[in-house]
């Protein structure tokens, strides 16, 4: 997704085309025990978010907050990134 976020970036910048990607962590939603692979259970719950720095799952409004930036006049001239929202999981 990453290198494809770039690519389409470099590409469609001439016609000011702007592409970005949002990149979530696990989230509270209908398919948490479908990313899982297991059971929603507290053991397998925190097994996850002993992974996450800020110690919290995702929350839909974390990813919309996300896109809601990206579509703000304030991000015009952000491009060809990948945002994570991801309580720091990947740092």
């Amino acid at each position: 997704v990453i290198t494809l976020t770039k690519s389409m970036a470099a590409e469609l910048a001439p016609k000011n085309i702007r592409v970005n990607a949002i990149n979530p962590v696990i989230g509270e939603t209908g398919m948490l025990e479908q990313f899982m692979g297991m059971p929603d259970t507290p053991a397998n719950r925190a097994r996850f978010l002993s992974t996450i720095p800020l110690g919290r799952m995702s929350r839909p409004d974390d990813i919309a907050n996300a896109a809601l930036f990206l579509a703000d006049p304030a991000s015009s001239f952000i491009t060809g990134v990948a945002i994570e929202v991801d309580g720091g999981r990947c740092i």
